[in-house]
Order: C-alpha cells, then sequence, then structure tokens
C-alpha cells in the first residue's frame, strides 16, 4: 500500500471513529436525567423542543429572530439611514442647497413626524424603543469625530490677517442675537421649558441656540457659490471661525452653569475647565510635535501608530470635558485645535477621519435628531406661529447683527448683507447645541422641535438670499460698491 493510501485510510478510519464516538456519547447522554433546575426552565426546554409547524414557517421564525439581535438591528438602522442620507445629500446638491440640508431633512423623516405616522409597523421595527442606547452611543462617537475634524480646521493665522473685521462681525452677531433669545425665553419659559429646569439655564440656552454659525457648512456653501477665495468669501470664513471659538467657549460655561448644583459646584467646575484648556494649550499643544516626530507627520499617509496617537489624544480630551460636565464634543473640538500643522499634518488626517464620520456616523446623529423630533407636537397654528417668530427672531439678530457691524467697519451694505446672510447658516453645529440642551432637560421636545425646524429653515435659506444678492440687478451697486474696501 502507497503512503497517500495509508494517509487516506487512516484519515477515514479517524473520521469514523470519531463521529461515533459522538453519536455514542449523545445517545447514552439522552438517557440521563434532566438537571436539577428551576421550573421555568424546564418549561423554556419544552417550548425549545416543539417542533416547528414548517421548515418554512420556522426558517422565517429564525430570520426575525436574528434580524431582532441588537447588532442586526443596530446594522439596519446604518443601512436604512446612510443609503437615504446619501441619496437626499445628492438631491439636495442638485436644487443648490447643501448635502447636510438633505442629511438632516432625511434623519427628521425617519422618525416620527413622517416615517413613524405613515407607516408606525415599519418604524417600530427599525427604531424600537429598545435600540436607541447604541444608536445614540454611536452618533455621539460620530459628532465629536466631527468636532474635531472642526477644530483642525480653523486658521488661526487667517483670523489674524482680518482680525478687525472678524472679531467685531462675529462678536456682535453673537452677543444681538443672544439678547434677542433671552428676552424670547422670557416669554416662552412657563409654556416650553423643559420640566424642573431654571429659567437661567433655558435662557441662556435659548440664547445660544439662536447665536451659532455653521463653520463647516458655510464653507462648503462657499465653495458651491465660487467665492471662497473672494474678499467675502475669506472674510466670512474669518468671521465664522472666530464665532464658533466664541459660540462654543459661551454654550460650555452655560453647559457647565446649568450642570452645576451650587455656585461653588460651577466656579470649581469652571477653574478645572480653565487649568485643561492651559494644559492643552502649552502641554499638549507643545508636546505632540515632538512626541510624534517630523518624519511621521510628514508622511503622505499617516502610519497606524500615528492615527492611534491622535484618536488617544481625542478621546482622552473627550472623556475630560465630559467628566468636568461641559460635554465631550467640547473636548474633541479642542483636541482639533490643538493639533499640529506642520507639513499638512492637519489636512492629511482630515483626509482619512472625515470621511468616516461625515459619511458613516454622522448621519446616525441626523436620525437620533430626527427621532427626537416630533412635528406631530406642533398641532395647533399657535405653535407655527411661534416657529415663525424664533426663525424670525434668529434671523433678525444673526443676519442683521452681522450686516450692521460689517457695515459699521466699512463694508459696503451690499456686502454686509451677504455677510449676515452667510453668518446665518445654522445647520449641523446647531443640532449639536440642540441635542445637549434636550440631554440635559433644559428644551422640552416642543420647543426642541421648532429650534430644529429654524436651524434647517436658516440654512436653507442662506444660497437664495446669496442669489438674490448677486442677481444682475444688484451689479450695479456691487461694481460701485467694491473700491470702497480697497
Amino acid at each position: 500500500m502507497t503512503p497517500l493510501k495509508k494517509l487516506s485510510s487512516l484519515y477515514v478510519v479517524t473520521l469514523l471513529v470519531a463521529i461515533a464516538g459522538i453519536m455514542s456519547v449523545l445517545h447514552f447522554g439522552s438517557a440521563l436525567p434532566p438537571p436539577v433546575a428551576a421550573s421555568a426552565v424546564v418549561a423554556h426546554a419544552d417550548k425549545v423542543a416543539a417542533p416547528p409547524e414548517s421548515a418554512v414557517s420556522g426558517f422565517a421564525a429564525s430570520l426575525r429572530t436574528n434580524l431582532e439581535h441588537p447588532l442586526s438591528r443596530l446594522f439596519v438602522q446604518m443601512l436604512v439611514v446612510i443609503a437615504l442620507a446619501q441619496l437626499a445629500g445628492r438631491l439636495c446638491r442638485r436644487i443648490g442647497q447643501p448635502a447636510v440640508v438633505g442629511e438632516i431633512i432625511t434623519g427628521i423623516l425617519l422618525g416620527p413626524s413622517l416615517l413613524g405616522l405613515l407607516a408606525p409597523d415599519a418604524f417600530a421595527f427599525v427604531f424600537p424603543s429598545s435600540s436607541l442606547g447604541a444608536l445614540s452611543l454611536l452618533s455621539q462617537v460620530g459628532v465629536c469625530l466631527f468636532m474635531f475634524v472642526v477644530g483642525m480646521d480653523l486658521d488661526v493665522k487667517h483670523v489674524k490677517g482680518n482680525s478687525h473685521v472678524a472679531i467685531a462681525v462675529s462678536h456682535v452677531g453673537i452677543v444681538f442675537p443672544f439678547l434677542l433669545g433671552v428676552l424670547l425665553a422670557y416669554f416662552l419659559f412657563s409654556e416650553l421649558a423643559g420640566a424642573g429646569t431654571t429659567f437661567t439655564s433655558f435662557a441662556l440656552f435659548m440664547g445660544i441656540s439662536v447665536s451659532i454659525t455653521a463653520f463647516p457648512v458655510l464653507a462648503r456653501i462657499l465653495q458651491e457659490h465660487g467665492i471662497s477665495r473672494t474678499f467675502l468669501g475669506s472674510t466670512a470664513m474669518t468671521c465664522a471661525a472666530v464665532d464658533d471659538v466664541t459660540a462654543w467657549t459661551i454654550l460650555a460655561f452655560v453647559v457647565a452653569i446649568a450642570s452645576a448644583s451650587s455656585l461653588a459646584t460651577f466656579s470649581l467646575n469652571t477653574l478645572f475647565v480653565l487649568i485643561f484648556i492651559v494644559v492643552m494649550q502649552y502641554g499638549v499643544r507643545r508636546a505632540l510635535p515632538l512626541f510624534l516626530g517630523r518624519d511621521r507627520m510628514a508622511r503622505e499617509v499617516p502610519s497606524h501608530g500615528t492615527l492611534a496617537i491622535v484618536v488617544c489624544v481625542v478621546i482622552a480630551s473627550s472623556l475630560a470635558t465630559e467628566t468636568l460636565g461641559i460635554h465631550a464634543v467640547f473636548g474633541a473640538f479642542l483636541a482639533g485645535a490643538m493639533m499640529p500643522d506642520i507639513d499638512g499634518f492637519r489636512r492629511r488626517l482630515c483626509e482619512r477621519i472625515q470621511p468616516f464620520s461625515s459619511v458613516l456616523l454622522l448621519p446616525l446623529f441626523f436620525a437620533f435628531t430626527g427621532l427626537r423630533t416630533q412635528i406631530g407636537l406642533l398641532d395647533d397654528l399657535e405653535a407655527w406661529l411661534m416657529v415663525l417668530l424664533i426663525t424670525a427672531v434668529a434671523t433678525l439678530g444673526k443676519m442683521g447683527g452681522s450686516a450692521a457691524a460689517a457695515r459699521f467697519t466699512g463694508m459696503p451694505w451690499l456686502e454686509s448683507l451677504k455677510l449676515g446672510a452667510l453668518m446665518n447658516t445654522r445647520g449641523l453645529m446647531e443640532l449639536i447645541a440642540l441635542n445637549i440642551g434636550y440631554e440635559m432637560g433644559i428644551l422640552s421636545p416642543r420647543i426642541f422641535t421648532m429650534l430644529v425646524i429654524m436651524a434647517v429653515v436658516t440654512t436653507i435659506l442662506t444660497g437664495p438670499l446669496l442669489t438674490l444678492l448677486r442677481s444682475r440687478k444688484y451689479e450695479n451697486a456691487e461694481a460701485l460698491a467694491e473700491p470702497s474696501h480697497s
């Protein structure tokens, strides 16, 4: 017998002996007495042992059980949300709107406002309440990565070039709408504030809700209108950068005030937040280039080790601010601002991180926001008039305040109005702030829905307002106004 035949015979004999042994153990084991256990377990065993009515029904039941597993449910949610968000984003780009508008609207439509109303069974299957915990956590990770990218997008050198205009426009564009928001809160507090919240917390949150400018959405609008490299575009980006830093700093303190149980607690939290910022600015910012090394930062494709270090910095910074009570997004934003920008290192990091966060995780945040947005709560004319009032106050405060400040610095009225229209863009940044207020119980579901609608409407209006102000009948006025800032 050849060696190959011997090996084959040994393999067959071994396999047969193993199978026979397994079958024997199973046969004798089936005669063993059942284990001593609770009657509930025996009943469960009887239920499992019951034969299915048919092979088809058993297979269908198995599929249904597997689909109801938390991981399967999360995959279903991701598949639905990402596919529809991409489709809506493309449709919005075709009609001259930023893709983020379509993604936000998709999140709202997938919530109880449309899907839950038209197809409640499908809504309950895709978004059962038991699955929202995992969706919330994953969406928060996406927001933190997005804020990290936003922090890296800030160009401090660019801000220095237009500091006098940027500081005036951005600060007036925050203070004036903030004042209007606080005044509006005085009339809305009793009816629309979250249960148990204080007027101070509600008023401060209303103020910040109408004051924020969406820096990333603004950049996309400037690019799509072809004015990102013009005087107006560079000024708008500079103002938005200053606005972002100022608004998020204010929001951090508003959150600290709202979450603190006493003045002493707030003072201590503020002290540790300031210490953390100093450590990030003068410690982490200076240590990172030395720790990473110039050679590794100069690589065209960052190594896995480099990305691991960066991700650890983002997570640690987010954990620190979350622990201090001012939400993880602030830590992620600060980590991005502290990243070294040697040899285009920030740009390469953005290229690796932004697609992952914007395509995979951010749509989940929009969906989760949509689940909280209940347009059905606005069931009377008074509620919709309130939405109109909030939108008008937000637009008057942000667009009017920014335009007036720009005009005061010497910009022509036409360009001042364009700048004001750009600064009125809110988008995703507004939704992040609103979700923080909702999670803290400051905003009730009703006012949350109103503010989400305001954010969507003001973002949608930016493009048409720019088109209107740049239309042919304004060309002569623009030509006459252009030399005044040269």
